[in-house]
Parts: structure tokens; sequence; C-alpha cells
């Protein structure tokens, strides 16, 4: 077998120019199928599959094969749960199913506490983004929102090559809604024009500002940070600001030419940043920022949490049970990101932010509802106290994404002896 995967080249996705004229040339026909009214579905299904070998090709011909042997998995665990719950609706059976589903990502996840090698039978590529469909498709057949699925809707949903390595995460019905439904010669020519300024876009923020951020600057700056030593210094601001900038044109980079390309091939796959530097709160903030993982944590995970503890009467008070909910969920978020003190941190961070946020707008309200009565203008509705609020915001996310990137763990830990 690794004699075979030695001939398959290994392209990494999105990597360089040159990968975009393959996979462009590739999705040809099936752009010129859309433009005709015709959808190309098993030449698009194969084109897809072609591009994860060649993502999986080489060296990493392991990624491959933990990748089939994923996609198994997620059949077994999505249809046993389908075929199920066309009779019964048992909760204990659900949270059988969401295990199920999430316990390749648990390995993967807690392998490099427990193996000498982080390399599982399901490691790879892409793995948390897949399953964040698949335990999302779960989710909505418990709730009867999801009742069709055909095995050849769900794998085409899963392999989609735009999307497939690093999101943005899609949800199926949404997905299936624009895959059958092709739009129409002038929508589509304006999708491709959306198409073409995020591909440009996407090479502006990942191929020339990310890559002076992150691969010349970050370095020198880390280094110097370093050397400096102690628990903070001023070269270690200044890796906040880098790394926080980097991380945003580098993932947001990415994210334009996955809907780039998904715009070409006739999907409107949802958009994952929105100006999140702007934001005037953390709570605007989490809006703003890999806004198709910050949803999904929002819809799947802390409203359902939400109606849990509301429903079992488990606090009195709501503002209680909101503050549990975003600790729990960013907390999870934080453990999803991996098992290390500095993502954990992250989300202990933003969950006791987003509580704080919360207690300042309900204060605000008050302050506001107290003044009304007096007769006076509300307070804090400024411009100039927007401006605050926006530069206040900014750096309480840029010390987080410090916390992010585990560069204080090397500065506290793993600093090199001079």
């Amino acid at each position: 077998m690794m004699m075979i995967f030695d001939h398959i080249p290994y392209m990494e996705p999105y990597g360089n120019p040159i990968y975009f004229v393959y996979l462009i040339l590739a999705f040809l026909p099936v752009i010129i199928g859309i433009f005709r009214q015709k959808r190309l579905t098993v030449y698009e299904t194969l084109v897809s599959l072609v591009f994860i070998l060649f993502m999986f090709g080489g060296d990493h011909y392991q990624q491959l094969v933990a990748f089939l042997f994923y996609l198994a998995w997620q059949i077994v665990s999505v249809f046993s749960y389908k075929k199920y719950r066309e009779n019964a609706n048992s909760t204990a059976v659900f949270y059988l199913a969401i295990v199920m589903a999430l316990f390749p990502l648990i390995c993967v996840k807690v392998a490099p506490l427990t193996l000498s090698s982080n390399q599982t039978l399901f490691s790879f590529l892409g793995i948390s983004y897949l399953t964040f469909k698949s335990v999302g498709m779960i989710i909505e057949m418990r709730d009867g929102t999801l009742k069709e699925v055909s095995l050849p809707d769900f794998i085409r949903f899963m392999i989609f090559f735009p999307t497939f390595s690093s999101g943005p995460i899609d949800r199926f019905r949404r997905f299936q809604e624009d895959y059958h439904k092709l739009p129409d010669r002038d929508d589509y020519l304006s999708m491709l024009n959306k198409a073409v300024m995020y591909l440009m876009l996407g090479f502006l923020y990942k191929h020339i500002i990310s890559y002076c951020l992150g691969g010349i600057l970050l370095p020198i700056i880390e280094n110097k940070a370093l050397m400096a030593g102690g628990y903070f210094n001023k070269e270690t601001i200044l890796v906040m600001y880098v790394y926080g900038f980097n991380l945003f044109f580098d993932f947001a980079g990415y994210s334009m030419f996955a809907i780039g390309m998904s715009y070409m091939l006739g999907i409107r796959t949802p958009e994952n940043f929105n100006m999140p530097f702007l934001s005037a709160s953390l709570k605007d903030f989490w809006n703003r920022w890999h806004m198709s993982l910050s949803f999904w944590f929002r819809d799947y995970v802390f409203m359902r949490l939400v109606h849990l503890l509301i429903k079992h009467k488990t606090f009195k008070n709501r503002n209680v049970t909101s503050g549990v909910a975003y600790l729990v969920n960013m907390l999870v978020m934080g453990f999803w990101h991996g098992l290390t003190w500095y993502y954990i941190a992250y989300g202990l961070f933003h969950g006791v932010g987003l509580i704080i946020n919360d207690a300042w707008i309900r204060k605000k309200k008050e302050i506001n509802r107290h003044r009304k009565k007096k007769g006076l203008s509300p307070l804090f509705q400024s411009r100039a106290f927007h401006v605050l609020c926006i530069v206040v915001t900014f750096h309480v996310v840029m010390f987080s994404l410090l916390l992010f990137s585990g560069f204080l763990n090397d500065l506290w830990f793993n600093r090199p002896l001079h």
C-alpha cells in the first residue's frame, strides 16, 4: 500500500496558486453544467474524492485510511440513529448516538496524552469539522427537523471538498437546498463574481499578509520575547498583536478560498468572519469570529443546555442559568481545540468574559431605566463610548488569542537557556 501511495502526489489544500488552477480545471465541467441548469453529481463527487486523495497522498496515506474508517463509522452512527428515530425517541439512545459520533474525535484529542504518537485509527485533517456536521444531523433528527437523509446525500455532504479540511461548518438541510436548487444564469453569474472576489481576497489575506506576519515577523518577535524572559515583557505584547492578526488573516483567507470555491459549485457556504476586530463587546465578537463554529455551539450546546437547565429548574435565577451555560459552552469549545491548559484557559476566559458582558448589559439597562424615569437622557450611547468599547474589546480578544497561541506556555515553562 505504501508503494502505491508514494506515487500519488501530495497537495496541500489551497497551498499555492497552481493548486487553484488544478482545482478550477477539474471542476470546470461542473461550472459549465450549472450554467446549463444541470448538476453533474457523479462527476463532482469523483473530483472531490480525487482531491481528498491528493490531500492524503505521499507520506500522508495513513490519514486516508483513517478517513475511510471514520466515514464508515459515521455512516453507521448517523443511519443507526435515523432508523431508530423513525419509531422511538429515547433521551438515553440520543445521548448514546452523540457519544458514538463524537468517539473518533475524542480518541484523536486524547491520543497526545496517552500515546507516544498522535496518530490514531481516526487521525486525519478535517475530522473536527466533519464531526460537527454529523453530530448536527443527529441533533436535528432528535428534534424532528431532519427526517429524510439518503446515503449518497450524506456522503456528498461529508466529502464536499471546498470545506473538507477546515470548514466553514455547513448544515445538512441548508446544503441540500443549495445543492438541489440550481441558481438561474444571472444569479450564478453574480455568485461567480463573488467567488472571484473571495479568491482574490483569500490570496491577499493568506498568502501575502499572513505570510508576512506569521512566516517572517512572528518567529523573530517570539524569539526576542523568549530571550527577554520573565513572565511577561514588552516583546510578548508584540507577539500578542502579531499572532492575533496573523491568526485572523490566515484563517479568514482560508475561509474565503473555501467559500469562493463553494460559490463556483453553486453552494452558498456560510460566512466565517465579519470584521471581528470591530466588535463592541465579547458577545458581538462571537457573532463575527469563526461564525460557523460559534453559531454551531450556540445552537447545539448553549441553547440546548439553557433549555435543559430551565426544564429541570436547576437554578431559580435565569441569569445564573445563562452564566453556567456560557461557562460550559466555552469550556467545551476550549477542550475541542485541545487538551492543554492554554486552550482550556482560553475557553474559561471567554466564558467568564461573556458572563461579565451580560452583567454589564443588564446594569446599563437598569441605569438608563432609572434615568428615563427622572427625565434624563440615556448614558453609554455616544459614538465616543462605542469607540471605547471597540478598543477595550479588541485588547481583551487579543489577550485571549495570546492565551490560545500557547506562546505563554513556552515563555513560562519551555524557555530556552541562555
